[in-house]
């Protein structure tokens, strides 16, 4: 087999987390593009996101949760699309309620920390760099200057706190933009922090130079096969109960024979 569409010219960390959980999945939504449906989860995420971002763009003294609702409109009309409505399948009622939602978490991200002493560095920071022959592309949520002087990645998340036993995987993305953050500022984060705002809770994580180390080997490795594979004409499925449970692909895989989960 051979790809009509070339592979993407660089690589980001939740692609990159795509191809290690199952190939054939990155193959579906990198290389052959095809759309996934919008869920309330990946909507629900961006619109809290949005009016995050909004905030922390004020000076200092100006952020506050009075502020989420001057915001509100612009995440709509940004956020939930026509094509993202109708996934969803969204009524002026539930509209109504998503909203009340989004307003809810990022108002709750308030009682976290203190947004007016926070140092800000960047927001939603783009980062495109190469490591070690690896076109790598993302986007950061925020990046703050410490006290100290040193740099944190801060990550807004709206689901459920994860299980002690996946941290490792939790923290990857976040752990790669560490080491990107080094390629592109000179300057290595010194610590991570998640934070749950649906949750009002956050877990912090230090960076060490053997995780940012392993991390750039793990997208080296992954860099590698992606191009193998597409030289071969195809990405193996990789199912299983976790990287099966919400993918939109199951239907195409099913279709190709391939034994999904559940």
């Amino acid at each position: 087999m051979t790809f009509e569409r070339p592979l993407p010219a660089s690589l980001s960390p939740s692609r990159l987390q795509d191809f290690q959980s199952c190939p054939r999945k990155f193959q579906h939504a990198s290389i052959d593009r095809i759309p996934q449906p919008a869920t309330k989860a990946t909507a629900l995420g961006r619109f809290v996101h949005y009016v995050l971002e909004q905030v922390f763009k004020l000076d200092n003294a100006q952020r506050g949760d009075h502020q989420v609702g001057a915001y509100l409109n612009d995440a709509v009309a940004n956020i939930l699309t026509d094509d993202v409505r109708t996934d969803l399948g969204l009524t002026e009622v539930t509209t109504s309620s998503f909203v009340a939602e989004g307003e809810r978490i990022a108002k709750n991200y308030f009682t976290m920390e203190d947004a007016t002493a926070r140092q800000v560095e960047g927001v939603e920071q783009r980062l495109n760099v190469e490591i070690d022959g690896v076109p790598l592309v993302g986007i950061l949520d925020r990046l703050d200057r410490e006290d100290d002087g040193s740099l944190t990645i801060v990550d807004y998340k709206t689901g459920r706190l994860p299980n002690v036993n996946y941290l490792s995987s939790t923290f990857a993305n976040t752990e790669l933009y560490a080491a990107m953050c080094e390629a592109a500022l000179g300057e290595t984060p010194k610590q991570i922090r998640l934070l749950y705002v649906g949750a009002g809770e956050a877990i912090e994580r230090p960076v060490t130079e053997v995780v940012v180390g392993a991390r750039r080997k793990a997208a080296v490795n992954a860099w590698s096969s992606i191009n193998n594979y597409y030289a071969e004409g195809g990405f193996p499925a990789r199912p299983s109960a976790n990287s099966c449970r919400f993918c939109a692909y199951k239907p195409l895989c099913r279709a190709s024979g391939v034994a999904v989960p559940g």
